[in-house]
């Protein structure tokens, strides 16, 4: 019995609601409108100022929920949802979700729960082996790839400067990345204390993929000036426009002048289960370290980022501060996470990542992949073909960036005027000084009918 809790009758019978409202939900979400018809501030004039004195009913709460909370949201697992990077909470990770939330462990170390230690070894090994990544990749699951990235980054910092751990920020320590990095990876520098002068943003080709070319060359220059490289963050699927840097060439470079290279394939990085996609990720099994988010292009619910690397040893030495009241008779023996990262409490993410695993299959992820990126060819077809439009990027995975050709300003109210009209949900960029549309498929649950009907739908709108 859990005298100051919910009854178990009662439990179970809302429950069974929730879960009735979630398949429901999953069933109808074309119904909703991606985009909220709402304006800042209308969900919390509606809600009270206090939290309540005394507890209210579960009936009264899921109300409010549905009367209050949906209108407010942005459905980012509806099928049309084509902003930032498509994301979808599957029902088998959704389940799995639940349980974890249930069981409620923190797996800070092997004794604390060892089935979320050794699950999420064991999940983190099949993602690996998907990837075609080696066995020599330590792998861990941290929420999102902002803090992998920072993970990597201060790895790096730590090879480069070995009394960092007790001395402090290092002095003219450089790093490297492309102009069309995700911005976690100055993020992660900031946070490490590094400064954005000591980011070096490198400059990209005609298909927006960093140049090695320039990338040598000012690392060489760095060199000169007395600076100390440390390390390179290439992309495989950027944020802007799904650009695929050449990670083998700047593995060579890493290489020869000693830096730590970590890759950012948390977008384009499921792309690599498909046999003939495998070569986004060429030259990643010499890499340092690298990360994936399986929340976004591999149907798992918010939030899973796997983060691997080739030498744990150092995040271990980057990471390890172990008080007494955390000591096992397990050290030494068996895994403890908290050694490896920053965060002490863990959530139970691996489950929500095997249930996925397990019920798709790898084949069956394959199909769905494979039909993403088939579907943003035919859409760039479709652009391609209507005069009014043009492709701003290449379409290597599922992002195409187009934009009508009488300017920015036209292009800005197409992209508003999508948003409002609740059919779909697409998100802009500036490309070279040009105002883009960025129509990114990803959802599970999205199909080839749905992309046509977002296309016609711009058509109509674009006049």
């Amino acid at each position: 019995m859990r005298p100051f809790d919910m009854s178990p009758d009662e439990f179970r019978r809302h429950g069974h609601e929730v879960v009735d409202w979630i398949a429901n939900y999953l069933e109808n979400t074309r119904d909703y409108p991606v985009v909220p018809r709402v304006q800042p501030g209308d969900l919390a004039r509606a809600l009270p100022a206090s939290a309540p004195e005394q507890g209210e009913s579960m009936d009264d709460i899921l109300a409010d929920f549905q009367r209050q909370v949906i209108p407010a949201v942005n459905h980012w697992n509806h099928p049309r949802f084509h902003a930032y990077f498509s994301v979808s909470a599957s029902a088998p990770g959704i389940l799995g979700e639940m349980l974890a939330t249930a069981l409620n462990v923190n797996s800070m170390v092997w004794l604390s729960c060892p089935a979320s230690v050794e699950l999420e070894a064991v999940v983190m090994s099949w993602l690996r082996q998907w990837i075609g990544l080696p066995e020599s990749f330590f792998g861990m699951i941290h929420d999102t790839a902002s803090l992998s990235t920072l993970h990597a980054i201060a790895a790096a910092r730590a090879v480069a400067d070995p009394d960092i751990r007790h001395k402090g920020a290092g002095q003219g320590l450089v790093m490297y990345t492309s102009r069309h990095a995700h911005s976690s990876v100055e993020k992660g520098a900031l946070s490490i204390g590094l400064g954005r002068d000591n980011v070096r943003l490198i400059g990209v080709d005609s298909e927006f993929r960093m140049d090695p070319v320039l990338l040598r060359q000012t690392i060489t220059d760095d060199l000169r000036a007395g600076l100390k490289p440390f390390c390179v963050v290439s992309t495989t699927g950027t944020t802007s426009v799904a650009s695929i840097d050449p990670v083998a060439a700047i593995q060579d470079i890493a290489d020869e002048f000693g830096l730590w290279h970590h890759i950012d394939a948390a977008y384009g990085g499921p792309a690599a289960i498909i046999p003939e996609m495998r070569w986004i990720l060429d030259g990643a099994a010499r890499a340092d370290s690298l990360v994936i988010n399986p929340h976004k292009w591999l149907f798992t619910p918010i939030d899973l980022s796997a983060f691997y690397c080739r030498r744990p040893d150092v995040l271990r030495q980057a990471f390890a501060l172990v008080p007494d009241y955390l000591k096992t008779n397990q050290d030494g023996v068996a895994v403890n996470l908290m050694d490896y990262g920053i965060p002490l409490g863990r959530r139970f993410r691996a489950l929500k990542l095997w249930f996925v695993m397990r019920w798709f299959g790898r084949e069956k992820i394959v199909s769905i992949l494979r039909a993403h990126i088939q579907w943003a060819a035919e859409l760039r077809s479709w652009i391609e073909a209507d005069p009014r439009f043009e492709i701003c990027a290449p379409t290597r995975l599922s992002l195409v960036c187009f934009r009508l050709k009488s300017g920015d300003d036209a292009s800005r109210a197409l992209l508003d005027a999508i948003n409002a009209s609740g059919t779909a949900f697409l998100s802009g960029n500036v490309l070279d000084g040009r105002f883009v549309l960025r129509f990114a498929i990803g959802n599970v649950g999205t199909t080839h009918d749905d992309i046509a009907a977002v296309w016609d739908k711009i058509r109509s709108l674009a006049g």
